[in-house]
């Protein structure tokens, strides 16, 4: 990896960790889970599932910032103009993001992807299915993950020209916690209880100290390059 890229992979890879355990998020990889370690008797069968529900998020993302960040760069003269204006717009960005995160401010709208029978076939398809499962559940965004995928993952993959590498982190970032769980969920339903509670905590004080970091950054940003430009 590019040594200059390592630390926007890493900042990719929490905002992937902390999406994945925000609530919203958290609802449909507990279903995953649930399909996931269903098999508890076939631990490979288990990872496998794990592996290729991970890969297809990591993929969804991967495409739908590929196709954003293509997007914009393909319109002529938006490519001059983002290398120019994107540090002036990041900071107020991030301020909005830190803001939503700290529930400073708040909007409400979900998507979903797929219908009900073509989950139901992916949750009964295999790893392949797994890997299905992985997709449609990466692009039903809902506030948090919109607000962390839009609004920080694009931006910092624009900054940085990675229409691929960023992505993909974020994706396995967001299917971590699920492979970790679904682990966990082999030992049985009180591990899993116990697990998913200890999961909820940290996610508050995640959400807190991201807030916080993505609100002093955006201010740095906004005196930096808007004020004093």
């Amino acid at each position: 990896m590019i040594p200059d890229l390592a630390p926007a992979a890493a900042t990719a890879l929490w905002l992937g960790i902390l999406t994945s355990i925000s609530p919203c998020p958290l609802a449909t990889n507990i279903a995953a889970i649930s399909y996931i370690a269903r098999r508890v008797d076939r631990p490979r069968q288990v990872l496998l599932s794990a592996f290729t529900y991970s890969l297809g998020r990591a993929l969804a993302y991967a495409a739908v910032s590929a196709a954003v960040v293509l997007g914009l760069l393909s319109i002529p003269g938006l490519s001059q103009a983002l290398q120019r204006y994107m540090n002036k717009a990041l900071g107020p960005l991030l301020i909005l993001v830190g803001m939503y995160l700290l529930g400073l401010i708040s909007f409400g709208f979900s998507t979903a992807a797929g219908s009900d029978d073509l989950r139901k076939k992916a949750a009964e398809g295999g790893p392949g299915g797994a890997a299905l499962l992985g997709a449609l559940f990466a692009l039903s965004f809902c506030p948090v993950s919109a607000a962390l995928f839009f609004g920080s993952l694009v931006p910092l993959s624009l900054q940085h020209g990675s229409k691929v590498v960023l992505p993909v982190v974020y994706g396995l970032g967001t299917a971590l916690p699920v492979v970790l769980l679904a682990l966990v969920a082999m030992g049985g339903t009180r591990a899993l209880s116990s697990a998913l509670k200890r999961v909820g905590a940290f996610e508050v004080w995640a959400r807190r100290v991201t807030g916080v970091a993505f609100l002093a950054v955006g201010i740095y940003l906004s005196v930096r390059f808007v004020f004093l430009a």
